[in-house]
């Protein structure tokens, strides 16, 4: 079940490979994804050491659950993937111009799993091309619709 979605991602970047991976997370911040209190748009991958981790992701404490720590919304969390995973995913930044976004976050068996997309940046005319398409589609839907009633 999807929690939050970056949907500027798949505008801003050619998602080549997912993952999935674990995030580290405080009590008072799974009880506000629960709450639906998250948001990933200006998220995006770090690489520190030999780590990932997730940087700018927003969740807004809950007041009911954060009453006697001072939370805060926009802090650095470790994601956790397998060791080949990550030195995959480390290779492929450093040496082919790659980088790390955060496609969505999702429950998976209980617990808050981040899915995060190996991509590389489109350049504008993508972009232009991209929107191009969509409107597209959205007008032969759109003519289809009219034409069976």
């Amino acid at each position: 079940m999807t929690i939050a979605d970056n949907k500027k991602a798949f505008f801003d970047y050619f998602i080549e490979d997912r993952f999935e991976a674990g995030i580290v997370l405080e009590g008072w911040e799974v009880k506000a994804i629960r709450d639906a209190r998250v948001q990933i748009k200006e998220a995006y991958v770090t690489i520190r050491g030999d780590e990932l981790f997730l940087f700018g992701a927003h969740i807004s404490a809950l007041p009911t659950a954060s009453t006697h720590i001072s939370p805060e919304a926009v802090r650095t969390r470790k994601l956790l993937l397998h060791r080949a995973q990550i030195d995959k995913l480390i290779g492929k930044v450093e040496r082919s111009g790659y980088t790390l976004v955060p496609l969505n976050l999702h429950y998976k068996e209980g617990r808050v799993k981040c899915e995060i997309g190996l991509a590389k940046g489109k350049k504008q005319h993508d972009k232009r091309a991209t929107e191009k398409d969509r409107d597209g589609k959205r007008e032969v839907a759109a003519a289809m619709k009219t034409h069976n009633r």
